[in-house]
């Protein structure tokens, strides 16, 4: 390994960075692809969200306003399946890229190219996903999770979405198997697997998840590609297929993905708890055995999405008592960071609030899983309101907050200047409230019996569905903001200097790089404490 370090640091195209356009296009650095993949999702982010705000702007009110009912079905799988593949999975991949690197002390990521072209790969997944909209037709409608039989019946989008699905899938795996390589090879001389830090940890399981379901994913899109055009019928009765297995297929790629997208956000939250509590992560092995099992355990709880298929009572039994089990090893991570708090000095800077925001919020969406976890009471909400609340309680406030919080802890690192607290703590306050103003009165709608992806409703259940409308405008306006105000001025270098170590209970090699890190870092990797993870020399 210090050979190859050395010869990256004799390398002269290691000297400087690259200027203009090439920097970013021919891009081998780890940083300047982590922003790159981090602005990427942004923008799908913000797609995304004005989808979203279709969504909402339609169901302020019974009756059809906005949108007809095959334009909602549009935007209600374009939204699923750009906050998915495009937003919130690339986000993470960003924050892998820039951190990795820095925090095991390697020189870059172990593949260079190969991580170029994987982010690459994005852009025309991206547009084509986008642009689906324009296609004859419209965008695909048969719901994110792209069900047979409707998409059997889907025009040329379902075509192009499940094209762009395969691209998005071939980025994940380069982008994994670079991950897994970096972590396994690249980590400084006395790091061993377990001094590493928890957003590693989380990452390099992470990446063995993915590169296990994805080919699943793969699987399942290309029998429903050959069912549309070559004959085949896998999944289309009338030719002697099933359209049940292709929910099984995909829920079996569907059920470990929930635990890609909160999985690193797990780990960054296990950096944050510790650095504002002024102590270290209570229980470190404890939390990387109880990633590992919610790891394993996520491939045998696929079918609990699907109580109301006919399933046998044997298989309900199984599949409940599999997923009340994986709550166990979660609340582990939850009663560890509550442990890392307890009589700690703690302050409430930005990532710290976004921090234990996440954890508040977050605890909800598991406990209102757990209550989808009883198959008779899933038999009952199965499809409505209450399943939206749940999964977006899990990632918005589970994922995206997550997000918020390590951009906020690191950007320090990345730009060489603050953001401005003032506004990161109204960026908190304004996220919190309109998400809940948003999806807690789903709660009470799905009880109540509404079901999801309809365009109209209903007088009964008009009063939550405006204050949920009213919510989601707050909550879109409330990122615009956040770009605005303290993404751009920071990208742009505005704002006071940061020092090498912003935070003062913060721990990790990432803090004994100068802000912002420079181009090349750990040219020669640092020696580490043997009793400890710090640089020594």
């Amino acid at each position: 390994m210090s050979a190859v370090l050395d010869h990256h640091a004799h390398d002269d195209h290691h000297d400087h960075a690259p200027t203009g356009w090439r920097r970013w296009v021919f891009a081998t650095n780890h940083k300047d692809i982590g922003t790159l993949y981090l602005l990427f999702s942004f923008a799908m982010l913000m797609f995304g969200g004005v989808l979203a705000l279709g969504i909402r702007a339609e169901l302020f009110q019974p009756g059809l306003q906005v949108v007809n009912p095959e334009l909602f079905n549009q935007l209600t799988t374009m939204h699923g399946l750009i906050m998915v593949f495009g937003a919130i999975m690339p986000a993470f991949v960003g924050f892998a890229n820039w951190m990795i690197p820095m925090q095991i002390g390697a020189g870059d990521m172990a593949f260079a190219r190969m991580n170029n072209f994987s982010f690459w790969l994005m852009i025309p997944a991206g547009l084509i996903l986008t642009g689906s909209f324009l296609m004859p037709g419209g965008a695909p409608a048969a719901g994110w999770t792209l069900y047979a039989p409707l998409t059997l019946q889907m025009g040329p989008s379902m075509d192009a979405a499940i094209f762009a699905m395969h691209i998005l899938g071939a980025s994940s795996i380069m982008g994994s198997i670079n991950i897994i390589v970096t972590i396994l090879n690249m980590r400084a001389p006395g790091m061993t697997l377990m001094k590493m830090p928890m957003f590693c940890w989380t990452w390099l399981i992470t990446a063995y998840l993915l590169i296990a379901v994805m080919p699943v994913l793969a699987g399942a899109i290309t029998m429903t590609l050959t069912d549309r055009h070559f004959g085949t019928s896998f999944f289309n009765p009338a030719g002697g297929g099933d359209p049940v297995m292709y929910q099984h297929i995909f829920w079996f790629f569907g059920h470990p993905e929930v635990y890609i997208m909160i999985l690193p956000a797990f780990g960054i939250i296990s950096h944050i708890v510790p650095a504002f509590s002024r102590k270290k992560l209570f229980g470190y092995a404890s939390m990387v055995y109880a990633t590992s099992s919610i790891a394993i355990l996520s491939f045998i709880v696929w079918a609990h999405h699907m109580f109301t298929t006919g399933m046998p009572v044997t298989g309900q039994l199984f599949f409940m008592y599999a997923t009340m089990l994986i709550a166990v090893p979660t609340a582990v991570k939850i009663f560890n960071w509550i442990a890392t708090m307890w009589q700690g000095s703690m302050t409430f800077e930005t990532p710290m609030l976004f921090a234990v925001g996440f954890i508040f919020v977050f605890t909800m969406g598991g406990f209102t899983g757990l209550i989808l976890a009883i198959a008779p009471i899933d038999i009952q909400l199965q499809d409505t309101y209450y399943v939206v609340a749940h999964f977006h309680y899990v990632l918005v406030a589970g994922s995206l907050y997550a997000l918020f919080a390590g951009f906020y802890f690191w950007v320090p690192k990345w730009t060489g200047v603050m953001y401005n607290e003032t506004l990161g703590k109204w960026h908190f306050w304004l996220s919190l409230i309109f998400f809940n103003v948003t999806f807690f009165p789903m709660h009470f709608l799905g009880l109540a019996g509404m079901p999801r992806r309809y365009a109209d409703y209903p007088m009964q259940f008009a009063d939550f569905n405006a204050i949920a409308s009213i919510g989601a405008f707050g909550f879109g306006i409330t990122q615009v903001l956040f770009f605005l105000l303290i993404v751009l001025p920071c990208m742009m270098g505005k704002g006071q200097k940061a020092t090498q170590k912003p935070w003062e209970g913060a721990e990790g090699l990432e803090w004994e790089l100068p802000s912002p890190a420079p181009f090349h870092t750990f040219e020669t990797p640092p020696k580490l404490d043997p009793t400890a993870t710090r640089v020594v020399g």
